[in-house]
């Protein structure tokens, strides 16, 4: 899962701790990364993220799904597994 993001987006601030907390229950068997989005606007560009906070979660190399906006962690949690399987 890669968590988009920029330092002055306050919807970030938010998120940022939950996506810390679900690497760190997940750390097993999900890989976390954050991007971001001011220091590598290409890479933005590139997945079409014109909103930020932006979750993409990727299976084999492939996008699978993503969250935009400031949701709570449950129903990042569902999300996630919905895109990559039962417990990822």
């Amino acid at each position: 899962m890669v968590d988009l993001w920029a330092a002055w987006c306050a919807p970030c601030r938010v998120v940022g701790p939950i996506v810390d907390e679900i690497a760190g229950e997940r750390s097993e068997s999900l890989d976390v990364f954050k991007l971001d989005v001011d220091a590598n606007p290409e890479v933005a560009m590139r997945y079409g993220v014109s909103s930020i906070p932006t979750l993409l979660m990727f299976r084999d190399g492939e996008e699978v799904g993503r969250v935009i906006g400031a949701l709570p962690k449950a129903r990042i949690e569902a999300q996630l597994d919905e895109a990559l399987g039962a417990r990822a």
